[in-house]
């Protein structure tokens, strides 16, 4: 009964998101009402339960959220993410083009969210398409699969950075883990199947695009930008610090070495947050500072970032009022009683959650934060390695990006596809993601 009610009201979600066309955060809060009253939670622990979901996931990442969304805008404005992609371009040749993309938009993608990222590479792409004389989307697809894969396993992304906090995975571990995974996922979805694609939809590859909609992009004289070395290193400044923090702390737990005052400074300096502060105060100086350029314009550059997250973290707050709502009426401890005593894997259920919710919800964020709270309650019967189980839900809700997802619909116009040919690429392609993801995630947790 209660997995049927959860079943409704994804159903109500969705009529209210594309049948009324609400918006999302709204819809999510008028289902997690609904959900709550179904399940018969007591009135007067409706309300707390919502507003305890809201506050405490953005409790958890509005911090590393917003500070990652400043740093990310601030390596944009300035021409970092232009110096990366042209510099590796240029270094590669037309020979490896592909792998050029796929590095420069993994260096990209850490930085920026998903959406920022594509708008922002897409004109690199279409212009040296242009260039080279090549199909737009013999480089869009090697770019679309690392911008998807980091935006679903790397923090500080809202997907892997949220499930962190909801299942208390330590997000360094996450990170780490993360890169592993993403490495190989990344050269299957991306140059690899970039050559089935061409098999399967070979009329798409001769499509020009069409990239009007995104209205007049900045651009840069090369020289006019950063230097190539402290643009990646500028963009890659949280990852390292939060990276290094992880090994350290590894290695002292496996030597079993005593804690000292080093060792809690590093855990400090490489927290989520902390690094994530550190990384926009050295970004202020790298691409702002140093070349000259006010610090009026640097916070413009910041405020604009913060303003264009608002929605954002309203809906990912609204997710985390509709999880609190599944794991406080019950849901959750229902689907632990079904599977007590069994030997299913953790792993595979959240990967299978939040692949379901994800195919009818379509937004990854909202699918991955909605199986935490059906899986938590089940983590306790397990000794499961937690940021292996991020990353799973990660991967889950990334695959089959369909009609529902905002992405689906950007790929298709700017690459000027058919419905067909979106279907047999970016749909194809995320799925890819999301199994081989999961394969590797399976590999992973043999070792660790």
């Amino acid at each position: 009964m209660p997995l049927f009610i959860v079943a409704i009201g994804i159903l109500v979600l969705l009529l209210l998101i594309m049948g009324l066309k609400l918006n999302t955060f709204v819809s999510l809060i008028i289902v997690s009402f609904l959900v709550a009253l179904a399940l018969g939670m007591p009135l007067d622990g409706v309300v707390s339960a919502i507003e305890a979901g809201i506050g405490g996931t953005l409790g958890h990442i509005a911090l590393i959220f917003g500070l990652g969304a400043m740093l990310g805008r601030l390596i944009a404005d300035a021409g970092g993410a232009q110096r990366i992609a042209m510099t590796l371009i240029i270094r590669f040749g037309e020979k490896n083009i592909q792998w050029a993309i796929v590095i420069a938009s993994f260096i990209v993608g850490i930085a920026l969210f998903f959406e920022v990222g594509l708008v922002l590479l897409i004109p690199i792409v279409f212009t040296i398409s242009k260039q080279l004389k090549v199909s737009i989307l013999h480089l869009g697809i090697p770019m679309a699969a690392a911008l998807l894969v980091t935006h679903g396993f790397l923090p500080p992304h809202p997907g892997p950075t949220v499930i962190a906090g909801e299942y208390g995975a330590d997000i360094g571990k996450v990170l780490l883990y993360g890169i592993i995974v993403a490495i190989p996922t990344v050269i299957l979805a991306g140059p690899l199947f970039n050559k089935l694609a061409k098999k399967i939809v070979p009329e798409s590859f001769k499509k020009i695009g069409n990239i009007d909609s995104l209205g007049e992009q900045k651009t840069f004289k090369l020289e006019e930008t950063p230097g190539f070395g402290i643009s990646v290193l500028t963009a890659m400044f949280p990852v390292i610090l939060m990276a290094v923090a992880t090994v350290i702390d590894m290695i002292q737990q496996t030597s079993n070495g005593k804690d000292h005052f080093v060792f809690e400074l590093i855990r400090f300096v490489g927290n989520a947050s902390t690094a994530m502060l550190i990384s926009l105060i050295f970004a202020v100086f790298t691409m702002g500072l140093t070349r000259k350029i006010p610090i009026q314009q640097l916070m413009k550059s910041c405020s604009s970032a913060v303003s264009s997250i608002g929605m954002m973290l309203l809906i990912i707050g609204g997710g985390g009022a509709f999880k609190q709502v599944l794991i406080s009426g019950g849901v959750g401890d229902y689907v632990a009683e079904l599977f007590a005593g069994t030997s299913a894997s953790p792993i595979l259920l959240a990967w299978g959650v939040a692949a379901i919710l994800r195919v009818s919800l379509g937004s990854a964020t909202v699918a991955a934060i909605s199986t935490a709270g059906l899986v938590i309650p089940m983590l306790g019967q397990y000794d499961v390695n937690l940021a292996l189980v991020t990353l799973a839900t990660g991967a889950g809700s990334s695959i089959a990006s369909h009609v529902n997802d905002a992405g689906f619909w950007m790929i298709k116009e700017y690459f000027g596809l058919s419905m067909k040919e979106t279907f047999a690429t970016w749909t194809v392609l995320s799925t890819i993601v999301s199994v081989c993801g999961l394969g590797f995630i399976l590999l992973l947790s043999l070792v660790v």
